[in-house]
């Protein structure tokens, strides 16, 4: 994951809800996924190995954050244990076609989330936050986000 990816997810991270959390994990694995697969199609095995294992580890994290007080955690279990074993199977064979299968599962599992993600009401679970605002600044095919805190006026240069 390239610096510019590590930026977004984390401005994401620190506005998102409990469901707005879950799909961004998601889509940190599909963007290791993909990744993994660049990797794959240029040769460089250690990058293809650290993206798998990367997407292993969100993986394992989606499986510990499971709450079976609900009966449909149990079906999630299932395909994250089914994702997991895929993810490992590709580094242990070294072919795409697990990842494949992986990808594919968790896309629709991600589709599903993004539904109820819009339908969340809650607030951000991380509190003490810059607040981010969305600038008229433009970077490189994209907009820039600033930090405003009316807090923190002394932050800068003064005349």
């Amino acid at each position: 994951m390239n610096n510019e990816d590590l930026k977004a997810f984390t401005t994401r991270i620190t506005q998102a809800n409990g469901s707005e959390l879950v799909v961004i994990v998601y889509e940190i694995i599909l963007k290791d996924i993909e990744n993994a697969k660049e990797a794959f199609g240029a040769q460089d095995h250690a990058t293809f190995t650290r993206d798998v294992n990367h997407a292993i580890k969100f993986v394992n994290e989606l499986i510990n954050t499971l709450d079976f007080g609900y009966s449909i955690s149990y079906d999630l279990m299932q395909l994250y244990l089914y994702c997991n074993k895929q993810l490992i199977q590709t580094t242990l064979k070294n072919e795409l076609e697990p990842l494949e299968s992986a990808s594919k599962v968790l896309t629709s599992l991600l589709k599903g989330f993004i539904d109820v993600a819009g339908q969340d009401e809650g607030g951000p679970l991380m509190s003490n936050t810059q607040q981010v605002y969305a600038g008229l600044t433009y970077g490189k095919g994209s907009l820039n986000e600033m930090y405003i805190d009316p807090n923190q006026a002394s932050r800068g240069f003064r005349a």
